[in-house]
Order: structure tokens, then sequence, then C-alpha cells
């Protein structure tokens, strides 16, 4: 999976290359920094001293030393003022000028801190936005294994909007395991707990339908926001599920062909790397984990009709009784496919992520 969000410490990553939040002036300061230097020994604050003051947003790379690493990346972060100083743009050149100097050296793999979100106050929301955005950006073109290291959980914050959307799709659709049946299936009962459930919710809203779509009719009660998608010819792609009596394989790479792009368009969106999609081209019987089927579900754009065939290609299902599922299902029936967004929201309910 060429992008992880994990939580650890960053110093004991092992990695070629490890990122370092440092000072501007070649001296220890706090926090990573500090952590960096210390595990890395006396001689890379030397080495520091040889490369002389970094510029905000800039980069500059010495050996790691001490490090389970082959290189440190020295990057200055913005120091938060009032957001119209540059700090979005500057932050942004951290992530670039890092990944630009990982590449140059020949890095396969990469651990970055969430830059600029301790003692320079970025906020830490829009910090991950940006440093998402700064990697997917970059594996799209690239070939290399990034992680985003958190220290804690006090570290990771969504916005506070999607947070409470996704938690209420949760609350909404959620069942527990005493209302599946003996195969683990969700039985009739607990599904009409679960109607019972919304409908009662949207009678107290008066937003009740005549044509009652509880999950649309849920999104209106909630006020969720659903942005803009990529317009799919819905009815072409459920004719062409439809039509195929074929394994997971067969499908996956028809359905790449009717989207007109590479394949390393798709498993690039899907968060999947080159070496194992060309298992999966190569083996018309290869089983996916469920995880990688999903990936390549919203690298495809398919909806939750759609998804729910694709997947069964490989034996799988959609249930009510995983959190994992309901999150899944949420992005699905708001067309929201950025799978890098979607680990974000993983992430924060605890759950595994959408990789290979």
């Amino acid at each position: 999976m060429p992008f992880e969000i994990v939580r650890n410490d960053i110093v004991n990553m092992q990695v070629d290359a490890v990122v370092n939040t440092a000072n501007p002036n070649p001296i220890i300061g706090s926090g990573v920094d500090s952590g960096i230097h210390k595990k890395a020994g006396h001689k890379l604050l030397m080495a520091r001293q040889e490369v002389g003051c970094i510029n905000f947003g800039d980069a500059a790379i010495t050996p790691a030393f001490g490090l389970d690493a082959k290189y440190v990346i020295h990057t200055v972060g913005p120091i938060w003022e009032n957001g119209k100083r540059g700090e979005e743009q500057i932050l942004s050149s951290c992530y670039r000028k890092s990944l630009a100097l990982a590449k140059e050296y020949e890095c396969e793999s990469i651990a970055f801190p969430l830059i600029a979100t301790g003692n320079y106050c970025f906020p830490k929301p829009l910090a991950l936005k940006i440093a998402v955005r700064e990697i997917s950006t970059f594996l799209l073109e690239n070939e290399m294994q990034i992680y985003l290291v958190v220290f804690g959980k006090e570290e990771f914050r969504l916005s506070e909007k999607l947070f409470k959307s996704v938690s209420s799709y949760i609350d909404e659709n959620y069942i527990y395991n005493q209302t599946l049946d003996e195969y683990g299936t969700e039985s009739v009962y607990g599904s009409r707990i679960k109607t019972r459930r919304i409908r009662e919710k949207l009678k107290q809203s008066n937003r009740i339908h005549t044509d009652f779509y509880p999950y649309q009719a849920l999104d209106e009660c909630l006020e969720i926001s659903v942005g803009e998608s990529v317009p799919v010819d819905s009815e072409d792609l459920r004719k062409l599920l439809k039509d195929l009596d074929a394994g997971f394989s067969e499908t996956l790479l028809k359905l790449i062909d009717r989207t007109g792009k590479k394949d390393s368009e798709i498993y690039k969106r899907a968060n999947v790397d080159r070496k194992l999609f060309s298992k999966i081209r190569n083996n018309l019987n290869y089983k996916p984990s469920k995880i990688t089927a999903l990936a390549f579900a919203f690298a495809l754009e398919l909806d939750i009709d759609e998804t729910k065939d694709f997947i069964r290609r490989a034996g799988y299902a959609l249930s009510h009784s995983s959190k994992f599922d309901v999150i899944i299902e949420y992005f699905l029936m708001n067309r929201n496919y950025d799978v890098f967004k979607l680990n974000e929201v993983l992430f924060a309910f605890d759950q595994p992520l959408i990789c290979a």
C-alpha cells in the first residue's frame, strides 16, 4: 500500500528517509526535531550544521546515522499566524520538496510527521488535508511507500463537520450482533429496527417522504454536504456487470477498459502498488482481500449497487454489523470516491484502512 497513516513514534520507523521538522537555524529544536537528534546521535547535528540555515518551505538531506533509516530530510514548516501569510503554500512546499529529495536519492520509502502542528501551531485538520493532498498528488506519478506518522490519537483530528456526519450515519445504520441471524447476516428483525429508527428521526424533523429512501432522506435531515463527483454512466456500468459471468480479475480488467483510463491511473487511485496489480492482471483466478476489492471499487467510482456486485465476485459483501462496512457505505452513498479522505475517516474511527 503506497500510502499509510500509522500511529507510531517517527524515530522508530524503518524507512529509507525520515522527515524532520527542523528549526530554520542549525540547532536542535523541540518535539520531533529533538527526538530525531536524540536517537540519531551527535553526528546528525554536525551534518545539520554543515547544511546551514534552511528557508521556510525548503528541505535539505543528511545521513540518518543512528536512526533505522538511510537519510534524514530536514524541512522547515510555517509558523501559523492568521493563515494569510502564505502558511498553506509553505507547508505544501515542505511536502513537495521533501518528496522530490527522496526521489532524487532513490528512496523507496519515507515517513513524514504532521509537519508544523506542534510549536508552530498550524491547525491540525488543515495540516492533515494538505499532507494527504500533496502525498496523493505525488503518488499519481511516482512509486514510493509513504507513511504519515502520528504519535497519538490527540494529534489526529478530522473536521468537526465530517466527524459528526459520519458518526450520525454510523449511529443510524450500525446493527449490533444480536440482530444477526445464525449465518452472521442481518436479520429481518434487525433491518426493521433500523428502518423504524430512521423513520422516527425523520418524522421528528417533518422530512418523511412518500417514496421513502432512508439514506437520501437521512442525508437531508442531517444536512450532509455531498461534493461534486465525476459523472458516471451508471446504466452502462450496471449492464456491464450484469452481463458478466466472470470472476473478480476479469471483471476488474473489463471495467478499467470501460473507463478508457490507463491501468496505472486506476491502481494508483486505489492506493494499490504496481506489483499487486500485476498479480491480479496475470491471474484471472486471483482472489483479493476485501479491502483490495473495495479499493478498486472506489477507483472505478462504482455506486453502492455496483460495488456490492463487484465485491461479490470476490466472495464478499457489505454488512451493517460492521462499522467498517457502514463507513464504506457512507462514502458510496455520498459518491465520495477519495480513498485518501476515506482512510482519514477509517483511521479516526479505529478501522482498517483501504489499502492492499
